[in-house]
């Protein structure tokens, strides 16, 4: 099997002020997500979510810059990394992330080994 890696994507959308229920709806879709990734034995590394907040980018000639998302409109959420036979089977995965429900997307990568020239 192959591993890819499923980048989770969101937008900056103005005003947008998701209500504690939504909120928690969302976080229980996504666990309902994760769960049945899992039980197909699917899930090779749960991610993790990355902060908004906290981030600086470092650039050649010793040149730091806060976050990577100062004038950005789109940032990246977090990650997680599925065990597939092919793309288009993490790709059907990815189709079904809550994430998607709220406008955001998912790029789906395969990971390369130190010996797979793909």
């Amino acid at each position: 099997m192959k591993e890819f890696v499923l980048i989770f994507r969101n937008s900056v959308t103005e005003g947008f002020k998701p209500s504690p229920e939504q909120m928690q709806q969302l976080m229980t879709d996504w666990m309902s997500w994760m769960g049945s990734v899992a039980a197909q034995d699917k899930l090779a590394d749960k991610g993790n979510r990355l902060s908004m907040s906290e981030g600086k980018t470092v650039k050649p000639g010793d040149i730091v810059t806060d976050g990577p998302y100062t004038e950005v409109k789109e940032f990246i959420n977090g990650y997680m990394i599925v065990k597939t036979d092919t793309i288009e089977e993490a790709v059907s995965i990815a189709s079904e992330c809550p994430i998607l429900k709220i406008g955001g997307n998912v790029e789906v990568r395969k990971i390369v080994s130190p010996d797979d020239n793909s």
